[in-house]
């Protein structure tokens, strides 16, 4: 791809993009949200049409009109969210679009040959081609994608985030799958915000940032550090900030606590100026711990503590005990996204009403617009919709929502889940002066527990983590007790008796 070029009205989203990816080779393509990489990887895969720019697939001229014309040339998309049909079976999923016919029957001994073929190349014969495809778990589900790739002569393949929703062991077998593709001289696209995986498994990268090509090369010869620099157009000497922060009063107490469903047991102490993070594998109760401590789901069990307050209560008195929630679900459950940015902030009618309890439309404007500009809201204003907004950018509004409300308690579930390294460099830094606070303009230290499955956040950011097993969270150790390896050997429950 050599000089493409997109513009969406008066957005210009691709300046002039080179990208280079040879046969045989994983190349990882990176970039802080909106830079552009979406829209690139539209036009190579045919969604979009650029308006000036050549594209050469195998040395020979390559320009489809339409993603199906992509596809027939060799070149695939895998995106973040899976399209498959779960309804349909493995097979009828490979060869979707394409299935080969006979006097207009679907000859179906060659669909099956061609998916279990497809699937043996990936390493995984053991996924039954006649088996519901929404019956499967969201890494083979992952694997059936590719192999739906495979069978109609992929020779390009990209992959877009393609371990977001993905536990350990199913990432380290989706590697497994990249370099046999790789060995097999595919070319691969790898896109991710999880600079340690870009380092992991590719051997080049090309960086983009607002729409053009600012880097690029062997991987190897990059640092993390140098890739985010790259990216932000600055050098960031640490990704994860870390003040001086003293522990005060205890804010948040918890005490055998059991859920409806999954939390089987928890018990804790949260105290002013420090960061508490939870660790462990999805599916293991840490969301669920979250939303019962928030009154989303009923205390079936145990004690919860809040400052002065004891005993269950609802999310709206949770709200005024000082306690708020930052939902990893952003999109259904964190935000009103046909809403703007204003009405997100400024959800609590309470806080923000006037005299009589009238609200003022130029008011929430100005209040919108300090945490607009305070966090780095990319937008057109305080009207814009959420909707419209980055994943980065929506996920700021979530937090200057949560800010506005001025708690003590923040309980953050996979806060930078989605965003690029830059957004989540802000995050960290923002959570780093929560915790720490302000003597000078009077701020006092927030109390912060942190939900993640990125091990790095969490042993860069907290004071002391805790991990969640089938449900029981255990002892919270300090981090300069533990590391990585540590915490997965007790996340999985190895040399733990069931």
């Amino acid at each position: 791809m050599h000089g493409i070029r997109k513009s969406f009205g008066a957005t210009v989203a691709l300046d002039g993009v080179d990208l280079s990816v040879c046969a045989g080779e994983t190349h990882a393509l990176v970039g802080e949200n909106g830079a552009g990489k979406s829209t690139l990887m539209k036009v190579l895969s045919g969604a979009v049409r650029p308006d000036a720019g050549k594209m050469e697939l195998d040395g020979v001229p390559y320009a489809p009109r339409t993603a199906q014309e992509a596809r027939l040339a060799g070149v695939a998309m895998i995106y973040q969210e899976l399209s498959l049909a779960p309804h349909l079976s493995v097979e009828d999923n490979v060869m979707l679009g394409m299935e080969p016919t006979s006097l207009g029957m679907v000859r179906r001994s060659v669909v099956r040959e061609k998916t279990r073929d497809a699937l043996r190349q990936l390493g995984h014969e053991g996924i039954s081609p006649d088996v519901s495809v929404g019956s499967l778990s969201i890494a083979a589900q992952q694997v059936v994608e590719i192999a739906r790739a495979l069978a109609i002569g992929c020779r390009v393949l990209v992959l877009d985030e393609p371990t977001s929703s993905l536990m350990l062991k199913d990432i380290e077998r989706l590697f497994e799958v990249i370099a046999r593709l790789r060995d097999q001289g595919h070319a691969i696209v790898y896109i991710s915000h999880f600079l340690e995986e870009v380092k992991h498994v590719s051997g080049g990268l090309t960086v983009l940032r607002d729409g053009k090509t600012v880097g690029g090369g062997k991987t190897s010869d990059h640092t993390i550090a140098d890739i985010v620099g790259l990216m932000v157009g600055r050098q960031v000497d640490t990704l994860y900030p870390r003040a001086r922060r003293t522990p005060g009063e205890v804010l948040l107490e918890v005490q055998g606590v059991s859920g409806a469903t999954k939390l089987l047991e928890a018990s804790f102490a949260l105290r002013r100026g420090e960061i508490l993070g939870i660790a462990g594998l999805i599916g293991a109760g840490r969301t669920e711990l979250l939303r019962a401590l928030f009154g989303l789901d009923p205390v079936r069990q145990g004690k919860v503590r809040l400052a002065l307050y004891s005993g269950p209560a609802l999310p709206a008195e949770r709200w005024r005990q000082g306690a708020g929630l930052l939902s990893e679900d952003r999109g259904r459950e964190g935000l009103a996204l046909s809403m703007s940015i204003s009405d997100n902030i400024t959800m609590n009618l309470e806080k923000d009403a006037g005299p009589l309890g009238l609200l003022s439309p130029s008011g929430l404007g100005s209040v919108s617009s300090n945490w607009i500009q305070r966090l780095g809201i990319r937008s057109t204003g305080p009207r814009q919709r959420v909707g419209s907004l980055s994943g980065g950018n929506q996920q700021k509004v979530a937090i200057a929502r949560l800010l506005h409300q001025d708690v003590d308690v923040l309980l953050l579930d996979e806060p930078t889940r989605g965003i690029d390294v830059a957004s989540k460099s802000q995050i960290y830094e923002l959570v780093n002066v929560l915790a720490t606070g302000d003597p000078v303009q009077g701020r006092k230290p927030k109390a912060v527990l942190i939900v993640s499955s990125y091990l790095p956040e969490l042993l860069g950011l907290c004071d002391r983590i805790a991990v969640m097993c089938r449900g029981r969270l255990g002892e919270a150790k300090a981090v300069c007790e533990v590391d990585e390896h540590s915490l997965m050997v007790e996340a999985t429950g190895q040399g733990v008796s069931a």
